[in-house]
């Protein structure tokens, strides 16, 4: 699977109305710093010490959005 990783300011930046909501992704344990990755479906997951958690998802034109938010591809 595919996944393009950023920082939680960058994801934050590029959230739209109708999706997850900043404070959702706050109460999950997101904050401006940490590593979080989107996968190609729009999971949202944060990094833990012990592995990934999902903690939310983005819709709609989601690819383009990641990508310029990150500065990164898919990897």
């Amino acid at each position: 699977m595919k996944f393009i990783e950023m920082n939680g300011r960058a994801l934050m930046s590029m959230l739209e109305p109708d999706e997850v909501s900043p404070e959702d992704l706050q109460q999950a344990g997101l904050t401006d710093t940490c590593l979080v990755r989107i996968n190609q479906q729009g999971d949202i997951e944060v990094r833990r010490h012990q592995g990934w958690d999902v903690i939310g998802g983005l819709l709609g034109n989601f690819p383009p959005r990641v990508e310029h938010a990150s500065g990164r591809t898919w990897a």
